[in-house]
């Protein structure tokens, strides 16, 4: 019967041997080094600096944005028309606001790509670049979309359906 024996001998390099156990009944000296980990805490966001938060803002609108922004194109391609207004026009005026968001960000990051040759910075744990990178992502959906747009239906919708119009009885 085999016992699990486990300790480590440390030398005075810090590299350690645990000993493991073995098919035979003696034990085999496997060389493992230590590593030192390190826990960081979360930042509340009340510490952040005024730049930090606001970065931290414009990533959040830009990634949700994202979805809002699929579900239309995705409704677009499928019907023809935009996202239904909504009740009190909230779905729509969410549709709108999304579409400004990604045009946003590919706007700035293109201008910042041009200034200073690198697009926009990381920002905290990296969610301003993934906002940044989902954006161009989008934004080039939407130009496919476009496309299947004009040679599917021949038109481009309104942005505010009026009465009378190609998508106003869209619910």
């Amino acid at each position: 019967m085999l016992r699990l024996v486990a300790f480590a001998l440390c030398t005075s390099s810090c590299s350690c041997f645990a000993v493991l156990p073995a098919a035979r009944p003696r034990a085999t000296l496997v060389p493992t080094t230590l590593v030192a980990t390190t826990t960081r805490t979360a930042t509340p966001i009340a510490a952040l600096s005024p730049q930090e938060r606001a970065t931290t803002a414009a990533a959040v609108f830009g990634l949700v944005a994202q979805p809002i922004m699929w579900w239309s194109l995705y409704t677009l391609k499928m019907t023809g028309c935009g996202l239904p207004a909504g009740p009190y026009g909230l779905i729509g005026a969410a549709e709108g606001i999304s579409y400004l968001v990604i045009i946003g960000f590919v706007g700035a990051s293109v201008l910042s790509k041009a200034t200073s040759g690198s697009g926009l910075p990381a920002g905290p744990a990296g969610l301003l670049g993934a906002a940044e990178g989902l954006s161009y992502l989008t934004a080039v959906a939407g130009l496919a979309v476009l496309g299947f747009q004009f040679t599917d239906y021949g038109f481009l919708p309104e942005a505010v359906p009026v009465e009378g119009g190609v998508c106003s009885n869209i619910q």
